[in-house]
């Protein structure tokens, strides 16, 4: 007996865990065809007013527009096909023309010929990819002769290989064109549609994903000669530390608090470009195995150019990430170095002070036993005072004794009594200072 899953707990992003592997499938593509691929980077805003634009191209076209925007959505329009994805920093349009004859003329009509007039312009977004592919099949196609392929790619230098086991063959250039689009010309030997389809995809994905990793290309070079002059700075003050020579400080404190605001101002403006350079590079070297390419005789492959070419400005990239990350704990480890040679002055400081206040010490101890002498004199002179006016009151009221005598024997016994009286005082002190 089956169970009932009614009273089971899912988890509130099940559906979409499950829907996310079937987001983006691949194209199901039949040959002859036209694509065009577009790649723009797009603000929030931006995306908004593109999907809105996408809306406008159905009611221009007279079909029923889109409610919802979707990550990934596409629509047939009779013989052109649109689909739109959304990624996490760009959005791609592929347009595929598939009113292509079987003899057509490569490049002279591509996947946005049937777009209407003006609506490819409104588009919003900053461009980065945009290639135009051109799949034949090899029978009604051009000839597979070079010297009669590189003239739709206005004669510049190709790069050919036969993937999918030597299933097809694809030429690029992998620059752009008069029209400002790059090219890529598929022909087909024995691939099947959806065969086709998966192959297009990942090309436009290589291209896309290759162009997007070197957006931090031109910022790893802006930083690298700030880079050079602070890796100078910190050399000449590790050095001078390390010279153990009469230094400024509150200076150098300065120049490295200097240094480290440049450094995480730097890092706060490239860390997330030179992440993404890492994982669209590992994207690019994924759809690049996936392609399975037999080398074509005295040709690079499109995997042996990727290498050659875009794996240098990546590591290019990495290295100047790696500087940041090395300077950044070289300038943590001199404020460190610095924070003791501070705190070590301070402690020598402390200790002169101490010393001074333990000398000062001492001269106030002598200084009190010397006053205790004097007071010990002091008041013993007032009490012999007050007992010599207590023997003349004595004599005067008619007792007879040596008032000298008595007086001078007095005088001793009174400087014991007070010296005694006075170190008692002193020695109680003392002890409470003790227990305290």
């Amino acid at each position: 007996m089956n169970q009932s899953s009614s009273q089971l707990a899912f988890h509130p992003l099940r559906d979409q865990l499950y829907n996310e592997l079937h987001s983006r499938p691949f194209q199901v593509l039949p040959c002859p065809a036209q694509v065009t691929h577009i790649a723009l980077l797009t603000t929030d805003e931006q995306r908004a007013a593109q999907f809105r634009h996408l809306q406008e191209l159905h009611e221009r076209l007279g079909v029923p527009a889109p409610e919802q925007e979707v990550s990934c959505f596409e629509d047939n329009f009779g013989t052109l096909r649109v689909r739109r994805e959304i990624h996490m920093e760009f959005t791609a349009y592929t347009f595929i023309n598939l009113a292509a004859p079987d003899h057509h003329q490569p490049f002279r009509e591509t996947g946005i010929s049937p777009l209407p007039d003006g609506w490819l312009e409104g588009l919003q977004g900053t461009v980065v990819a945009a290639f135009h592919l051109d799949l034949q099949n090899t029978a009604n196609g051009p000839a597979t002769d070079l010297a009669k392929v590189r003239p739709y790619f206005e004669g510049l230098r190709l790069v050919g290989s036969n993937p999918q086991d030597g299933k097809a063959r694809v030429w690029g250039s992998f620059r752009l064109h008069s029209d400002q689009f790059g090219r890529f010309m598929v022909l087909n030997h024995s691939l099947s549609d959806s065969q086709l389809g998966r192959l297009t995809q990942r090309l436009m994905e290589i291209e896309t994903y290759r162009l997007m990793s070197l957006l931090a290309l031109p910022l790893a070079r802006q930083i690298t000669p700030a880079l050079n002059e602070m890796d100078q700075q910190m050399a000449v003050i590790t050095q001078t530390l390390a010279d153990n020579h009469d230094i400024d400080e509150q200076q150098i404190l300065a120049e490295l608090t200097n240094i480290a605001a440049r450094i995480e101002a730097f890092r706060a403006h490239s860390t997330f470009r030179f992440s993404a350079t890492r994982a669209y590079h590992q994207l690019v070297l994924t759809r690049l195995d996936e392609l399975r390419e037999d080398e074509l005789s005295g040709h690079l492959t499109i995997t042996e150019f990727m290498t050659r070419r875009l794996t240098p400005a990546v590591k290019t990239c990495e290295s100047v990430s790696d500087r940041l990350e090395d300077l950044s704990r070289r300038v943590d480890r001199a404020s460190d170095m610095m924070r003791t040679r501070v705190e070590l002055a301070i402690q020598s400081q402390n200790q002169q002070l101490l010393t001074s206040m333990d000398r000062r010490s001492k001269i106030q101890l002598m200084m009190q036993h010397t006053v205790e002498g004097f007071s010990v004199v002091a008041i013993s002179y007032y009490l012999v005072g007050l007992i010599k006016l207590a023997l003349d009151a004595l004599y005067d009221s008619g007792v007879s004794f040596d008032k000298s005598l008595v007086t001078g024997l007095s005088i001793p016994v009174v400087l014991l009594l007070v010296f005694l009286g006075v170190r008692a005082v002193h020695h109680r002190f003392i002890r409470m200072a003790r227990h305290q």
